[in-house]
């Protein structure tokens, strides 16, 4: 079984294009079940360079769908059996202000686009950047 990934290694995701945020800004909740976004950024915001964007993706997964402790080994092989989109794809870099660095080992920290950190990476030669996907084609 093929393996796909969404992990990136030095490189740095810009917001998209046409996101309407001027800063980082924790999504906010809707209703009783958290949010993609919520979920994402509560892990990143709290963990910096601890998760790889796989982890991250597959936990919001795992946890949106009540996939018990014993059943996640599997899971995850299944999860990537396919390609899955990657952090470009998410509402924290679409929407919410967030840029993503990867560091060498490919674990992910975010920063909203209004901090010296943001500027740092868009100006680091040695940093890959890439845009997020736009939210209007």
């Amino acid at each position: 079984m093929k393996v796909h990934t969404t992990n990136y290694i030095d490189t740095f995701i810009e917001v998209a294009d046409d996101t309407k945020a001027s800063s980082g800004t924790q999504p906010p909740s809707k209703g009783d079940k958290k949010t993609v976004a919520e979920m994402q950024y509560a892990l990143l915001a709290r963990n910096p360079y601890k998760y790889t964007s796989d982890d991250i993706l597959f936990r919001v997964y795992a946890e949106r769908n009540d996939i018990s402790k014993e059943e996640q080994k599997a899971a995850r092989e299944q999860f990537f059996s396919k390609g899955q989109a990657c952090l470009r794809a998410s509402p924290l870099t679409k929407t919410y202000g967030f840029g993503a660095h990867s560091n060498s080992e490919g674990k992910v920290a975010i920063y909203g686009v209004e901090t010296p950190e943001y500027e740092k990476f868009l100006k680091d030669a040695k940093t890959k950047k890439v845009k997020a996907m736009r939210s209007a084609r």
